[in-house]
């Protein structure tokens, strides 16, 4: 039986995400997400480091990326802790904050050991996301009008009124062209669809559901969200071509499948945390001043359903290990 992480670690990987947004934060702007990335990646491991888990990377983001992310099976925490499974994106929108655009965010969830959704090499999945309300209402196997339908009906609005939220790229303009005939409304975003996801459960964001295909990393790190939050998510995993096609035959992945949320996360006390790097409708971005940071995080914790979010000011002169990676 999986060992279950009783003690609560919210606060711990507030600090991780915290770390992670300061160091990517130093570089919005600077159209070099590559850097972006290694600098968060860098700052989040030094504080894992610290923490008393045994922890396992199932899901990382270098395979996708070729990025210099933390890598699927590296081994995080003092190994004194509870075993459990991780998954990180220390950069969720590296082109976002390349860019100095907003909806960048650090995030990373956590769960007992083996309890974690593992794709491998399948770095992208089709994805339906909505909030409480519409939820149990959704089939990732229905025609787009239809699942409208069902959250204009959840909501209580016309189909005018719905708004999905999905990633900008050709291999999405299926579902495009599909809302638009609808004649629902859409949010084009240019990253970060673990944002996304759980913009559909803020009321106060003004999205109701989000359609497409995005990373399978972010899939499993939205679970998580979305298991605390009561919202739901359905995915597919999603060849890109031939290769990954035979690829996904030969490990036993189906691609016809459809994956609820305790298939990508089946742990009883999964925790979730994310902090801003720029601004978004969910978090606030990092703002530097002097000597300091301030950030904004949310973190949630599946078992008590609790959901905090934390402003938090950092003297980035006692933080001295963080701020020579900030300098370097």
């Amino acid at each position: 039986m999986a060992e279950i992480p009783e003690r609560n670690l919210g606060l711990e990987l507030a600090r991780v995400t915290e770390s992670a947004a300061i160091a990517a934060a130093r570089l919005q702007g600077r159209g070099d997400k590559e850097a972006a990335d290694q600098a968060a990646v860098d700052a989040m491991r030094l504080i894992l480091e610290s923490i008393d888990i045994d922890g396992h990377i199932v899901i990382g983001e270098g395979e996708k990326d070729e990025a210099p992310m933390l890598a699927n099976g590296e081994r995080i925490g003092t190994g004194k802790g509870p075993k459990v499974d991780v998954a990180v994106d220390p950069v969720d929108g590296t082109t976002l904050t390349a860019a100095g655009m907003p909806g960048a965010i650090a995030v990373i969830a956590l769960s007992e050991a083996g309890t974690m959704y593992s794709p491998g090499s399948m770095v992208y999945m089709d994805k339906i996301a909505v909030g409480p309300a519409a939820s149990g209402m959704i089939d990732i196997d229905a025609p787009v009008a239809h699942n409208l339908s069902q959250v204009a009906r959840a909501l209580d609005k016309s189909v005018a009124d719905v708004t999905a939220i999905i990633l900008n790229r050709p291999r999405n303009q299926p579902y495009i062209d599909a809302v638009r005939a609808a004649g629902a409304r859409i949010r084009l975003i240019m990253d970060g669809d673990v944002a996304g996801s759980i913009a559909t459960v803020e009321e106060e964001s003004g999205v109701d559901i989000l359609l497409g295909i995005g990373g399978s990393p972010e899939a499993v790190i939205s679970a998580a969200a979305m298991t605390a939050m009561s919202g739901e998510l359905q995915c597919k995993l999603w060849a890109r071509d031939a290769s990954e096609e035979q690829y996904a035959a030969e490990n036993g992945h189906s691609l016809t499948d459809v994956l609820q949320m305790s298939d990508l996360v089946s742990g009883e006390n999964i925790f979730f945390a994310a902090t801003g790097i720029t601004h978004s409708e969910l978090l606030n971005g990092v703002r530097f001043y002097g000597h300091g940071a301030e950030t904004h995080s949310v973190v949630m914790r599946s078992k008590t359903g609790s959901i905090r979010f934390m402003e938090a000011r950092h003297d980035l002169a006692r933080l001295a290990k963080i701020s020579a990676l900030l300098d370097e």
